[in-house]
């Protein structure tokens, strides 16, 4: 099987999803003459052309709003943001328009939309270019959110997502465009709302979604060489989320551990360990343990952002906590 990078994948996805449909669009800044901030649509402008490929001004409100409507008018728009830290400025748009118009129309408008581009922190960027959101969209009914953590995963939602009639979030990470993955040149997708087990274990659960998971298989790695056995899930999908898969590996292993780059108030990793105690509590040998971002906005210095980053060496401390080593 071939192997290629992510930011690939992605393009790979849009493209496949366009030639199938045309009222499948692509617009966001710097998409179409740039080939993307990121080189994820490159080669897209050639192939559709101006009227498919569009590029924006700087104004994510508008062309969030442009994105909407023109879903509600039939088409498919792919709305990229260069990252998701600027989405709040067209969070209205994504929240009361995106999110509720179904419902707010008695059913009879779906907004068949993919918001897409990356999230979290991406080195030096500072305190508001790090921000992860994925649980702030979570929050919202109405909305999907879909984080993949590798370039297989990554084409096969996006396809998904671009399918799905209903609005799709679809957060990357700028550190992950150039990582490289397995990809088969046939037709896949991969179902909205399953998690996978990335690797099956027996003493442990970590649960894990995004780039941050490359840490879990790091620690799994180390601790395996103590002898302890670490089945990781990759989420894939925050919302929905995939409840049984985790249910089902912590009646197994009796132990969780959630690893989410994220702020510790009110996270998915927060839901997760709710899901936990409520429906598999006669299950646990131990308090469920959860690794976050501290409570701080990113520092610059990488000095202090190293320290305000989970990695491996939490989780192989957060494991051994569960396990009263």
């Amino acid at each position: 099987m071939r192997t290629i990078q992510f930011r690939e994948a992605v393009a790979e996805a849009m493209s496949e999803e366009m030639r199938r449909d045309e009222t499948i669009y692509l617009m966001g800044e710097e998409v179409a003459e740039y080939n993307g901030a990121y080189k994820a649509s490159k080669g897209m402008l050639d192939e559709f052309g101006p009227d498919r490929v569009l590029d924006t001004p700087i104004s994510e409100l508008g062309f969030a709003g442009v994105g909407v409507g023109s879903a509600m008018g039939g088409n498919r728009p792919i709305i990229e943001f260069m990252t998701f830290n600027f989405s709040l400025v067209g969070i209205d748009q994504i929240i009361n328009n995106a999110a509720k118009m179904r419902q707010m129309s008695g059913g009879q408008f779906n907004i068949p939309i993919v918001f897409r581009g990356p999230t979290a922190s991406a080195g030096q960027l500072a305190a508001t270019h790090s921000q992860a959101f994925e649980s702030w969209f979570a929050n919202c009914p109405g909305l999907k959110v879909v984080v993949p953590s590798n370039p297989y995963d990554a084409k096969g939602l996006l396809k998904s997502a671009i399918r799905d009639n209903d609005p799709v979030i679809f957060m990357e990470s700028e550190q992950m465009y150039g990582d490289k993955g397995e990809v088969p040149e046939d037709e896949y997708t991969i179902p909205l709302g399953v998690a996978d087990i990335k690797r099956e274990g027996t003493d442990v659960t970590i649960v894990s979604f995004g780039k941050i998971i490359k840490e879990a298989y790091k620690a799994a790695d180390e601790l395996e060489k103590e002898g302890i056995s670490c089945e990781i899930i990759d989420l894939r999908t925050v919302r929905p989320m995939d409840q049984e898969t985790i249910l089902k590996s912590v009646k197994k292993t009796n132990r969780l551990v959630v690893l989410e780059e994220a702020w510790p108030f009110g996270n998915v990793s927060t839901e997760i360990t709710y899901l936990v105690q409520s429906q598999a509590f006669d299950f646990l040998d131990a308090p469920v343990i959860k690794i976050n971002t501290a409570d701080t906005p990113a520092p610059y210095s990488p000095v202090l952002l190293a320290e305000w980053l989970p990695n491996y060496e939490d989780v192989i401390k957060a494991v051994k906590k569960v396990l009263y080593q």
